[in-house]
């Protein structure tokens, strides 16, 4: 099941030839309504809004390329060995959606529409390693659990330590407390604590508590490029479409506070390659930041000042 689309497409269909790809057959045209009114009186008003466009435009993507049975099944059979891949510790199937940007679109269709000023710090894609409950850490403290010389990424991490720091902040300027600031990236070797072994549980995980000020302190590392994963459905599909699979190095944010709309963000550093080039389509260009030189700080080799401005419930 899980090669159905291992190196290349199926072939169409037994008997068609090679102009199958853009001859028309001859479909009812009364089919696709036909579908759409067998809708219920009792249905779910959302999905009485919703389905009649879904279901016209799938009807009309399948006429277009004159999808097979064996297309469809391949198909089928891609999206449920996704699922069968997620779990708690990586989404497979979201991370399909991401790298046809699926995720960030509909990400920034729903921003736009909850904003409320221009002043919001822009969202970004949650991705497929997020972890609830990370530690709540005090301000200043580090989301490394291990820096000891024996970790074979130890010079890499001392040379990109960090030090984070910033305010959350309402629309209108104003400090917010006790707004929590939920942070996580992954380790030097591009590899999320979940998705390797050899690191302790919630590495480069954290969450912190803003102070009367509204301001949160951490220490963290630089953060590194790395490929999304390609040992499952989603990355094959990358190598079928020829395109590569890497994201530029970012730090993930979720910032939430009692009576504002909880923020999922992104930082990404400007240092990175692969900034114009995101295998997901994640970057916006208000969300690219630069590091500082740190002096002074024997934990930290560079800073970062970072403040995020959230939108009100129900404004």
């Amino acid at each position: 099941m899980g090669q159905m689309i291992p190196d290349s497409m199926p072939a169409p269909t037994m008997g068609l030839k090679a102009n199958w790809a853009t001859k028309k057959p001859q479909i009812d045209a009364s089919f696709t309504e036909r579908v759409i009114a067998a809708t219920g009186p009792n249905a779910n008003q959302r999905l009485v809004q919703v389905m009649p466009s879904l279901v016209r435009h799938l009807h009309a993507f399948a006429r277009e390329v004159n999808l097979t049975v064996a297309e469809w099944t391949a198909a089928v059979e891609f999206i449920n060995e996704c699922g069968k891949m997620s779990d708690d510790r990586r989404n497979e199937t979201q991370l399909l959606c991401d790298i046809v940007g699926l995720e960030s679109l509909v990400d920034g269709i729903t921003s736009k529409m909850l904003a409320t000023s221009n002043s919001e710090t822009p969202s970004a894609i949650l991705g497929p390693f997020y972890r609830q409950d990370a530690p709540l850490l005090p301000n200043g403290s580090s989301i490394i659990r291990n820096l000891s010389p024996s970790v074979p990424w130890h010079e890499q991490a001392v040379a990109d330590s960090a030090f984070l720091t910033g305010r959350v902040l309402s629309s209108c300027g104003a400090p917010i407390k006790k707004a929590i600031v939920d942070v996580w990236h992954a380790a030097p070797n591009g590899l999320y604590e979940q998705q390797d072994e050899s690191q302790p549980d919630m590495n480069f995980r954290g969450r912190f508590e803003t102070d009367a000020d509204g301001r949160y302190a951490l220490y963290a590392l630089r953060p590194v490029p790395y490929p999304i994963p390609d040992d499952g459905p989603a990355g094959r599909l990358l190598g079928l479409l020829d395109r590569h699979p890497y994201r530029p190095g970012h730090i993930h944010f979720i910032v939430s506070a009692t009576g504002f709309r909880p923020l999922t963000t992104q930082l990404y550093d400007d240092r990175d390659e692969y900034i114009a080039k995101d295998a997901v389509f994640a970057v916006k260009d208000e969300l690219v930041i630069r590091f500082a030189p740190r002096e002074g700080d024997p934990n930290a080799r560079w800073s970062l000042e970072y403040d995020f401005v959230l939108g009100r419930v129900g404004y």
